[in-house]
């Protein structure tokens, strides 16, 4: 797992780069492929916009935030698959909807 000191982007990109997913950088964040799937990945700080469409998409933010993110999504009418990772202190994370 990611050391403490690691930014959220860095170990967003960790996470899937572990789970077998190629990372690439783009405009709005990162683009992880495997296989036939392709996920927007948003590291999300207190500005950031969430994305309006697409088919699959991953939110990164600390553990403390996830639930609170995850609560925000599911009142949204939003026309994706999403899910959020919570990553903690010491690099370890959970998904909060999968």
């Amino acid at each position: 797992m990611a050391a403490v000191s690691t930014s959220l982007n860095e170990q967003a990109r960790s996470i899937f780069d572990d789970i077998g997913y190629t990372v690439s950088r783009t405009e709005d964040g990162l683009r992880a492929a495997h296989k036939w799937r392709e996920v927007g990945v948003t590291v999300l700080d207190d500005d950031t916009p969430l994305p309006e469409s697409g088919e699959m998409h991953c939110f990164v933010t600390s553990a403390s935030e996830a639930p609170d993110v995850g609560n925000r999504l599911s009142r949204m009418d939003i026309n994706y698959d999403w899910a959020v990772i919570g990553v903690r202190e010491d690099g370890s994370y959970d998904v909060v909807r999968a």
